[in-house]
């Protein structure tokens, strides 16, 4: 990629964006936040691998940590993961020791995931590890930018908790069959 006069990366393809209407690619939104969840993956990734766990199976472990239990709707709600990859998830770290499954008392149709001792004793294992990687971003990125990071994606998510607007609800959205 080239760099344009004004430091911005430029791909050297036509810049058609004025005609089409549209912001930047390199200012979407949800590029921009898929960017930066990638950015801090790669950070996490490594000492993850080292114990043989995805960051979603470390998702996963860190919500029940907090939590006595969950059923699967739960705990897929709590990491943001679809239902069928929290099954996969749980199949995978319940073969492994690390969670378990009991019936829940209230309904007996549902099962609740808890941690177990041995994936408690994991965390303790991998939670030096894991801080000493939340220390290197502090470092890179700075104390007050990490915190005021934290603030403005909450606030970001509370401002778009309510549903969002139908399509063709909004100023400049036109149905296709209009």
């Amino acid at each position: 990629m080239a760099s344009g006069s004004n430091g911005e990366m430029n791909s050297g393809a036509c810049d058609t964006t004025d005609a089409l209407a549209l912001r930047r690619f390199d200012r979407s939104l949800p590029m921009t936040l898929l960017r930066a969840h990638e950015a801090v993956l790669r950070t996490f990734i490594p000492h993850l691998r080292a114990h043989d766990l995805s960051t979603q199976q470390w998702r996963v472990m860190r919500a029940l940590a907090e939590a006595e239990a969950y059923d699967v709707g739960e705990l897929s709600e709590a990491c943001s993961l679809l239902r069928p990859s929290v099954s996969r998830i749980v199949q995978n770290l319940e073969s492994r020791g690390i969670l378990e499954r009991s019936p829940c008392g209230r309904d007996s149709r549902r099962s609740l995931i808890s941690i177990t001792p041995a994936g408690r004793d994991l965390i303790e294992l991998i939670a030096p590890e894991s801080e000493a990687r939340y220390a290197y971003i502090e470092a890179r990125f700075g104390r007050d930018n990490l915190s005021a990071l934290y603030d403005m994606l909450q606030s970001l998510v509370d401002a778009l908790t309510d549903p969002a607007p139908a399509f063709g609800d909004l100023q400049g959205e036109e149905r296709p069959d209009s």
